[in-house]
């Protein structure tokens, strides 16, 4: 598995998405810093982009990945290798890969502003893991995806339908419920409906680890209450990390029985 994942990050830094990924991130840095002129706002001014943008393009860049690599990993399946080793190998390749793209574009232009002076360090820090969890989950899903569809456009339809639920449909039936039932107590509702979407959890995390849960309202309490201890914040990453470990089993799983 890990030379197929020495293999896969290298295949993918031969390519020019992962650098213009980077570049991407780079401009986009030093676009914030230059605007705000501030390293705190720029990182909050940067959360509504990474939660939004990382999981689209860690969906796309899976799926599209999985099925140019189609004819190679056929390959690999003719030879005596497990299954799971192959795929495993090429998701962790490809999300590594996107991280450290992230990392890497973002972490450039905020050290040379004087990133390590700042006391906003530990809130940028937290952005970078919460977009690289997001990378992880999504490519995953992505991953599970593709290996469900034969056909690309399907593939990629589907794809972008998983992200366009857990990036704006989710959020937009949660808010139909509280406002349908907005009689009755709804917090411990809201705190649950949360946990079933990586985005919004992401969100209300690093809100909360930048102090502006007020942005949330009453809900925002209920939140500060849960999330706000070490417990909470420990049960969120937790939250996060099963995210992406059932997506890898079920690809473990899909892999071994799917007929090529």
């Amino acid at each position: 598995m890990i030379k197929i994942l020495k293999y896969s990050i290298y295949d993918l830094m031969r390519g020019r998405w992962s650098y213009i990924y980077s570049v991407f991130h780079l401009i986009l840095g030093y676009v914030l810093l230059f605007l705000n002129n501030d390293v705190s706002k720029a990182v909050i001014t940067l959360l509504n982009i990474i939660i939004v943008l990382t999981p689209l393009i860690g969906t796309i860049f899976g799926v599209m990945y999985y099925y140019n690599s189609r004819d190679f990993t056929e390959l690999l399946l003719a030879q005596p290798i497990k299954r799971t080793t192959i795929f495993l190998g090429q998701y962790f390749g490809a999300s590594i890969s996107l991280s450290l793209s992230l990392v890497i574009g973002l972490g450039i232009p905020f050290v040379v502003y004087g990133l390590f002076q700042s006391a906003a360090i530990f809130n940028f820090f937290s952005l970078l893991l919460i977009g690289a969890l997001l990378t992880f989950i999504f490519v995953a899903l992505a991953y599970n995806i593709a290996l469900s569809f034969e056909d690309k456009i399907k593939g990629f339809g589907f794809a972008i339908l998983v992200w366009l639920f857990f990036a704006i449909i989710y959020d937009g039936i949660l808010l139909i419920v509280m406002v349908v039932f907005n009689d009755y107590p709804l917090d411990k509702f809201a705190l649950g409906a949360t946990m079933f979407n990586p985005i919004d959890l992401s969100r209300i995390l690093i809100l909360l680890k930048l102090d502006i849960s007020a942005l949330l309202g009453y809900t925002g309490a209920v939140f500060q209450k849960f999330f706000g201890t070490s417990l909470g914040m420990f049960a969120a990453i937790g939250l996060l990390s099963i995210w992406i470990i059932f997506p890898v089993l079920r690809i473990a799983y899909k892999s071994k029985r799917k007929d090529f």
